[in-house]
């Protein structure tokens, strides 16, 4: 039994991605579909690579980054990336009850800031980053010749859409090869 990761032990039973799914950590999604929902809290269901039936339903102030940075046709939106983390303290009737958050997304070239209402009266600051693309973290990774940079190349690529994750964990792998291999030679003399 792979304990590898235990994310799907702490999925609460809803029909919807959750943000208590998000406290081990960040997850990147890559977009399939784009559909109404049926209710007025709930208008906007995001479907993605691997959902198992539990959809994003991104809230207002989520929705109105996605279409800042996406556009408002959400027939563009399927094949783009975002990552979410879980805000715990995003608050909903007076409640700190904790929720999603969009920290970086494909398709968009700097960093976006935008000023967007959180409760009546009040503004709060959201900046979303562009997602490293896999040319970008490849780069990173073969340029890497400490544990700071591997660290640091390892940190990017973990926000990849999980196909290019795998292919950077290749590439990942074939560097810690590299360097290991070059520590071990012996220092040649100069003469």
């Amino acid at each position: 039994m792979d304990i590898s990761n235990l994310r799907h032990t702490i999925v609460p039973t809803s029909d919807q991605l959750n943000s208590e799914q998000l406290i081990g950590g960040p997850m990147t999604i890559t977009v399939t579909d784009v559909r109404l929902g049926n209710t007025d809290e709930q208008p906007l269901i995001v479907h993605y690579e691997g959902d198992d039936g539990r959809p994003y339903k991104p809230c207002k102030t989520m929705r109105k980054v996605l279409i800042f940075a996406w556009g408002e046709d959400g027939r563009t939106w399927p094949g783009k990336s975002m990552t979410l983390f879980n805000d715990p303290g995003v608050r909903f009737g007076g409640a700190t009850v904790g929720g999603i958050r969009i920290s970086h997304m494909s398709g968009i070239e700097r960093d976006i800031s935008l000023s967007l209402t959180a409760t009546k009266g009040k503004k709060a600051g959201h900046t979303i980053k562009p997602m490293p693309t896999l040319q970008e973290v490849t780069r990173l990774i073969d340029s890497a010749s400490n544990r700071a940079a591997l660290d640091t190349a390892k940190a990017a690529a973990a926000m990849l859409p999980a196909a290019e994750r795998e292919q950077a964990r290749t590439v990942y792998s074939a560097r810690i090869t590299q360097l290991k291999a070059a520590a071990q030679q012996p220092a040649t003399e100069a003469a």
